[in-house]
């Protein structure tokens, strides 16, 4: 195999590797306790969260829950800032897998 052929057979990989990502980042994924319900997309943000208690206003419930969402996804985008820093260079030759 020459080397024309294997970075063409690499360049499919990397593409059909970024088309599988674009699918799972679409998808929804559901996380369920007894007490809190949380829908997730596929590229761990953090799409919504329910509260399941009661005793709680609705105004109350609503707040709490949006105030979890942004701290959940200020997390997450903590967490792909420090690994793009931490990996970067060595994600560029793997077609941005991190």
């Amino acid at each position: 195999m020459n080397m024309q052929a294997i970075m063409a057979q690499a360049q499919r990989m990397q593409k059909d590797l970024m088309k599988k990502k674009d699918e799972l980042n679409k998808m929804e994924f559901n996380g369920n306790s007894e007490l809190v319900d949380v829908v997730m997309m596929g590229d761990k943000k953090l799409k919504s969260v329910k509260i399941k208690l009661d005793n709680l206003s609705d105004d109350d419930k609503e707040v709490i829950e949006d105030m979890i969402l942004i701290a959940i996804n200020d997390a997450i985008t903590k967490i792909e800032k420090e690994t793009e820093n931490i990996m970067g260079p060595l994600s560029g030759s793997l077609g941005g897998l991190f």
